[in-house]
């Protein structure tokens, strides 16, 4: 039974190399099993000033227990003063995809 800590989470990244640099970091330490990435627009206010910015969104699967080491590592590779990393639970999905996702982001044993 896959676990139930299973996630989804959101970050945006300045430049597809910063967005690709991320995903093979998260994707080497275990902390995600499977990054997608492609390009967005993005509308939002920052230091009172409203910007339209082409980015790059990541696309993470990974098990949400090791939340707070997925942040670490993404903040200590974005460019960003305060990058956008948002979990999300997953409520349900095949069965076969989510045993696959929970091996792939157990930590090694080594």
């Amino acid at each position: 039974m896959p676990s139930e800590s299973l996630g989804i989470v959101l970050v945006t990244a300045a430049s597809e190399r910063e967005a690709e640099s991320i995903a093979q970091s998260l994707i080497a330490a275990k902390l995600a099993a499977c990054v997608s990435i492609w390009p967005v627009r993005s509308i939002y206010w920052w230091q009172g000033k409203l910007e339209n910015s082409q980015e790059w969104q990541l696309l993470i699967k990974t098990d949400l227990a090791q939340f707070a080491q997925l942040e670490a590592q993404v903040r200590s590779l974005h460019s960003y003063e305060v990058p956008e990393i948002i979990a999300l639970p997953i409520a349900a999905g095949s069965a076969a995809y989510l045993d696959w996702l929970q091996t792939q982001t157990q930590p090694s044993i080594e």
